[in-house]
């Protein structure tokens, strides 16, 4: 998906937001998430994700096509770490919420750790 589909996304189902201004809510988000990272800070959407910066030493490399050694500088990268909810939205079948639905949390029909558990030392 890109930048344009997500505000066509958001602005689509309802009619008091305008593309115009999803797309200035999105460009704030977005330069604040950049503001705070180039600032060496932390930043966590609870339920979706927490981003941080990472330095990377400097270090010697090889070139792959003649074995020289390089010298690669130091940097600093941006690091995305999804969180737990992220996680298991995606590994439902559905991509539904977690929490919303059955009440067993899991997959429909699944079976507790403990139960299968106990169902295989019966079998033996």
């Amino acid at each position: 998906m890109t930048k344009g589909e997500l505000i066509a996304n958001i602005a689509h189902p309802d009619p008091h937001f305008t593309p115009e201004a999803v797309e200035t809510l999105l460009n704030a988000v977005l330069e604040q998430v950049a503001t705070t990272l180039a600032q060496g800070e932390r930043m966590e959407l609870r339920g979706f994700g927490s981003f941080r910066v990472r330095e990377r030493p400097a270090r010697t490399a090889r070139n792959p096509r003649t074995g020289a050694a390089v010298t690669v500088v130091a940097k600093r990268v941006p690091v995305f770490k999804a969180a737990k909810e992220l996680c298991q939205r995606l590994e439902s079948p559905d991509g539904a919420r977690p929490g919303r639905g059955s009440r067993s949390g899991g997959y429909e029909g699944e079976q507790s750790r403990a139960a299968l558990a106990g169902q295989a030392a019966s079998d033996v």
